[in-house]
C-alpha cells in the first residue's frame, strides 16, 4: 500500500512540474488525463467483467454539449461549461443505462457499440446542426472570468484537469471499497449469488455505468476545450476502442491504472508516429500483446509488484 502510495505521489508531482520545464507538453498531457479519465469510467465497468465498447458516446456528447453552449454564449466560462458537459453525459448514461444494463458480456459491450456508432452517423449526417465532418469550433472561454491568451489558458485547463483527475481517482477509490463497488465484483464472479441475497444486480451495475457515463463525459467536457474543435471522430468507435485498450495498458487493480495507460499510450503513439507512422498502429499492438502474455495486470501491476500474477480484485489501491 505504502509503495503504490508513494508511486501515486510522485506521479502526480512529476506531472504537476513537467509542463513548467517543457510548456510543448502541456496540451498533450491534459490530452492524456482526458482519456485516462474515460479509461476509468471502463475500469469501473471492468470491475463487473463487463466492457463497453461505445464510451466514445459520452465523450463526444459532452464534448458538443460544450461547444454547442460556448458557440451560443450561454456559458462563456471554462468552470461552467465542464461541469455542464460532464452532467449532460451523466444524463445521457442514465437514458442509455435503462437499456443496455439488461445484457451481459458481449451483447453489453456490442449494444454500446450500436448506441455510439448511431450517434456517430447524425453528427456526420446532420452538417446544418453539427458542421458535419468539419465537426465545430469552440470559442475559447474564460477562466473564472479572465480572459487568458492560448498558452496560460491551457496551462490553466491542465492544472485543472489534474485536480479533476485526483479527485476522480479519489472518488472512484471509494466507491470501489464501498458495498457497491464489491457487488460489482460479485457480479463478475456470481451474479445468482448475489440475486440470492436480495441486492440487484441491474441495479448496481446501472450506477457503475451513470458513474462510468460522468468521466467519459468530464474528459469529453475538457477535451472540448483545450483542443478547441470537436469532430464526429470523437463518437467512433476507434476512439472507444482507444478507451478499453488504456484500461488494458495500464491495469484496473488501481485507480492509478488508467491514467498510466494514457500517459503510456500518448507516448508509444507520439514516438511511433514520427519513428515508425507507417506501422505505429503495429507498434501499439505489439505493445498490447506483451502487457497481456507478460504483464497480465498492467503498467499499475508493474508498478505494484505484481506485473506477472493475474488480476487481483481488490478495490481502489
Amino acid at each position: 500500500m505504502a509503495r503504490q502510495l508513494v508511486f501515486g505521489l510522485a506521479l502526480i508531482a512529476a506531472l504537476a512540474v513537467f509542463p513548467l520545464f517543457s510548456p510543448w507538453s502541456t496540451v498533450i498531457l491534459t490530452v492524456a488525463l482526458c482519456e485516462g479519465l474515460a479509461a476509468l469510467g471502463i475500469m469501473v465497468l471492468l470491475r463487473a467483467g463487463q466492457v463497453s465498447f461505445g464510451h466514445g458516446l459520452f465523450f463526444s456528447f459532452s464534448a458538443y454539449a460544450v461547444a454547442f453552449m460556448a458557440a451560443a454564449k450561454v456559458g462563456h466560462e471554462a468552470l461552467i461549461l465542464i461541469p455542464v458537459g460532464m452532467a449532460a453525459s451523466g444524463l445521457l448514461a442514465a437514458i442509455v443505462g435503462l437499456f443496455v444494463v439488461r445484457y451481459r458480456a458481449i451483447f453489453f459491450g456490442m449494444l454500446n457499440l450500436a448506441i455510439s456508432m448511431v450517434f456517430f452517423s447524425l453528427l456526420e449526417k446532420l452538417f446544418s446542426i453539427t458542421g458535419g465532418a468539419d465537426g465545430k469550433r469552440v470559442p475559447r472561454p474564460t477562466f473564472a472570468g479572465i480572459e487568458f491568451g492560448r498558452e496560460q489558458f491551457e496551462l490553466a485547463t491542465f492544472y485543472v484537469t489534474l485536480v479533476l483527475c485526483i479527485l476522480a481517482a479519489l472518488f472512484v477509490a471509494r466507491y470501489l471499497l464501498s458495498p457497491g463497488g464489491k457487488a460489482l465484483e460479485a457480479i463478475k464472479s456470481n451474479e445468482t449469488r448475489l440475486e440470492y441475497l436480495g441486492v440487484s444486480p441491474r441495479k448496481v451495475l446501472y450506477g457503475a455505468y451513470l458513474l462510468s457515463g460522468l468521466l467519459a463525459g468530464l474528459g469529453g467536457a475538457i477535451i472540448a476545450l483545450v483542443s478547441g474543435h470537436v469532430t464526429p471522430e470523437l463518437a467512433y468507435w476507434v476512439r472507444s476502442g482507444e478507451f478499453v485498450f488504456i484500461a488494458i495498458l495500464g491495469g484496473i487493480g488501481g485507480v492509478a491504472g488508467p491514467f498510466l495507460g494514457a500517459l503510456m499510450f500518448q507516448i508509444i503513439r507520439g514516438y511511433a508516429a514520427v519513428y515508425a507512422p507507417e506501422t505505429w498502429h503495429a507498434v501499439l499492438g505489439v505493445m498490447l500483446l506483451v502487457i497481456i502474455f507478460f504483464a497480465p495486470a498492467g503498467l499499475y501491476g508493474i508498478v505494484a509488484g505484481k506485473g506477472g500474477k493475474p488480476q487481483r480484485e481488490e478495490g481502489g489501491r
